[in-house]
């Protein structure tokens, strides 16, 4: 009986890690998710903005570990700088056109491993009504139960550049006021939707 039980202890704990291997679905967690980008600003230094309204979820499977599925919504009026008159400018039509075109938005296209924990992560990003093929470095930092509730959480990190004008973004380039590169900053967190 000992032997049996012991057979099936050990059994269930080797079982546990590979309930969180199975591909999974996780959502952005809204308190969690951070879509923040620095552009040149007369080059003097770089002004750093955020998006304070994002949602997206995706697909992982750790075991591999592989990302599918994901998709991620932007509102463009939810930008913020920390300057009222300048988020005004920036969601008017010489940028986001955030009127006309309220959701930024991202949809995978494909994905590679690169790493234990690193990979690129390409899909379609469209702004202003405009879509181009973009390429993420993602990071996957950490999977595994929250420490104050009971969901299950992975976080991840990721970087990519664009050029503003590629989506039609032209304004003050020609003096160069503001710099045509932004550097997209996303850090997130995402629960496990059981």
């Amino acid at each position: 009986m000992k032997r049996l039980l012991t057979v099936l202890l050990g059994t269930l704990i080797l079982a546990a890690p590979a309930a969180h291997a199975e591909p999974a679905r996780y959502k952005l967690d809204p308190d969690h998710v951070a879509v923040a980008f620095l552009v040149k600003h007369i080059g003097f230094a770089r002004t750093l903005g955020q998006f304070l309204e994002v949602e997206g979820s995706f697909v992982f499977d750790e075991s591999v570990p592989s990302v599918s599925d994901l998709e991620v919504t932007i509102e463009g009026d939810s930008v913020f700088t920390a300057h009222e008159r300048r988020d005004d400018h920036v969601r008017s039509d010489d940028f986001l056109a955030a009127d006309e075109h309220p959701e930024i938005t991202f949809v995978m296209t494909a994905a590679e491993q690169t790493g234990a924990r690193s990979g690129t992560v390409v899909g379609d990003l469209t702004i202003r009504g405009v879509t181009r093929p973009v390429t993420l470095e993602v990071t996957w930092n950490r999977s595994g139960k929250y420490p104050f509730n009971d969901n299950y959480v992975t976080g991840v990190s990721a970087r990519t550049t664009i050029q503003r004008s590629d989506f039609g973004m032209t304004y003050a380039l020609e003096n160069g006021l503001v710099g045509d590169e932004v550097e997209i900053l996303i850090e997130a967190e995402a629960i496990r939707q059981d």
